[in-house]
């Protein structure tokens, strides 16, 4: 399905982070679908670390200017953007100054978590989706990789199901060896409700750890992808019970023509349920 739109919502991109299994990822799967002839977009956060002037991010003002309340504060939302200019490929940014204006990404300097990260969460998953939503497109896939975009299956299957931009989008959601060893805000569950979420589709995050989180974003895909060698090995046992497509781990030099199979089967199945 050549002309398919696919939507990749990514946690680490190199160059704009250190080279890691999943920033390599996030790079160079976009640029490999795209030169198999589909639709992409592409986005990350801008975490603090990212030198906005090496690699000449701007801020697209015609997508900025919204605010997003979580627990009852307003936040407003900053889209950025840059070019790869080697592989023909843009990287949306998601900003704000309360989230993303630090230091370091996912913990600080001593390996220990934000306390806000639950907040993070949220506000990324629903800024990629406001941001989609203003650009007016619609994506036949999306594609999540890693833990901070773990809500927005969720929000694309609850909150935004009847939405025409989404109402037809398929979820994959790949698993990585990126588990947090401490539980997100105990809040978390009560700060990420928006209309259309139903108390089942979060009471697994009564205790908001890494395998909750992994388990409801699981649930909420249309399939799944181990991208890591090694995962969680209760995610592992989890992902193998689930009765969706499930799609090995494979390693760099197949991954982009396995992961474009994939995509056909569950584009295909999209064409069998219309």
């Amino acid at each position: 399905m050549k002309q398919a739109k696919i939507l990749f919502i990514s946690q680490e991109i190199t160059p704009y982070l250190p080279e890691s299994e999943m920033s390599k990822i996030g790079r160079y799967l976009p640029q490999g679908i795209q030169e198999k002839g589909r639709e992409i977009r592409t986005f990350m956060p801008k975490w603090g670390s990212i030198n906005e002037r090496r690699n000449q991010l701007h801020e697209v003002i015609r997508l900025s200017g919204m605010n997003l309340i979580i627990d009852e504060t307003d936040h407003p939302l900053i889209i950025k953007v840059a070019s790869i200019q080697s592989a023909r490929m843009q990287v949306y940014f998601i900003d704000n100054e309360d989230y993303f204006h630090r230091k370091f990404v996912l913990a600080d300097e001593n390996g220990e978590y934000f306390q806000d990260n639950d907040e993070r969460v949220i506000f990324f998953a629903r800024g990629v989706l406001e941001t989609v939503r203003k650009l007016r497109w619609s994506p036949d896939l999306v594609h999540c990789h890693g833990w901070i975009t773990a809500l927005v299956p969720l929000y694309l299957k609850r909150s935004f199901a009847d939405d025409p931009l989404y109402n037809n989008s398929k979820i994959v959601y790949s698993v990585y060896n990126d588990d947090f060893n401490r539980p997100l805000n105990k809040d978390f569950k009560v700060k990420l409700r928006m209309e259309g979420i139903r108390d089942e589709d979060v009471n697994g995050l009564a205790n908001p750890s890494f395998e909750n989180l992994t388990k409801m974003a699981i649930d909420m895909s249309d399939a799944a992808i181990i991208g890591s060698s090694e995962i969680n090995k209760s995610i592992y046992k989890y992902i193998k019970s689930v009765k969706k497509p499930v799609l090995e781990y494979k390693p760099e030099e197949e991954y982009i023509d396995a992961y474009s199979d994939f995509y056909d089967e569950i584009l295909m199945q999209k064409v069998n349920e219309d």
